[in-house]
């Protein structure tokens, strides 16, 4: 998602989000783990989906 979307979510929206892309993050370390993974890529995308969404969420807590 790009960042103009999650910053439309509230905060319960995106710590769910967050919660999607730790799921898929565990997945695709265990498809690397078992050699099953083909786009090597997709793990660092999902790991920055990660960040953004981590950083959203404290843009939002902070302006409070």
């Amino acid at each position: 998602m790009k960042p103009r979307e999650l910053r439309d979510l509230s905060v319960e929206e995106l710590t769910v989000k967050e919660k999607e892309f730790r799921e898929e993050e565990f997945k695709l370390r265990f498809k690397k783990a078992t050699g099953q993974l083909e786009k090597n890529a997709r793990l660092g995308i999902a790991r920055k989906e990660i960040a953004r969404v981590k950083t959203i969420i404290r843009e939002k807590r902070g302006s409070k």
